[in-house]
């Protein structure tokens, strides 16, 4: 049976989504850009994110997969669902439950750049530099985390425990 460390309390990650949201606020004043929110791990915390928005946006979103039930990157990057919207001329801002490797978030700053968006940057719930493989900026991070597989609050292992409300370093 696997072991639960806590690593981020439910309060604490609300508090900082909030703090994450007044912050895009302010930079986005007087733009609308689209928010995409890379699934599936991100969809909880883009989802507490737009309510604490005061610019309009739109959402859409992207799925790739590069772990598939392992708990490391394979590094290739496969698109399996790819975002709706044009981006030509656009803000996008990448919504990311966690950045790791930064192998999918390059691909992606890549991808979107491709589009001629006007703009690409990176907002996660957590940056995690433990493993980072590329050199990836992250514009806005809720947390900092130095290490550990983390599950909870839409972050998996398997496709489990992305349901708990608070964030657990798995130990095997």
């Amino acid at each position: 049976m696997p072991e639960f460390i806590p690593v981020l309390k439910q309060d604490d990650i609300q508090s900082s989504v909030a703090a994450l949201g007044r912050t895009l606020s302010a930079d986005y004043q007087g733009r609308s850009p689209i928010l995409i929110g890379v699934l599936k791990g991100a969809f909880v915390f883009l989802a507490d994110l737009i309510r604490h928005l005061t610019v309009p946006v739109q959402i859409d979103f992207i799925r790739t997969a590069s772990y598939g039930d392992g708990t490391a990157s394979s590094g290739s990057i496969r698109l399996t669902k790819d975002v709706e919207i044009d981006l030509t001329g656009k803000d996008i801002l990448v919504v990311e439950d966690i950045v790791d490797s930064g192998l999918t978030i390059s691909y992606l700053i890549n991808l979107f750049n491709s589009r001629k968006a006007n703009s690409v940057r990176v907002c996660a719930l957590i940056d995690k530099r433990e493993r980072r493989e590329t050199a990836v900026s992250v514009d806005y991070a809720c947390h900092v985390v130095e290490s550990g597989f983390l599950v909870g609050y839409g972050l998996d292992y398997a496709e489990e425990y992305r349901q708990l409300p608070d964030i657990y370093h798995l130990s095997p």
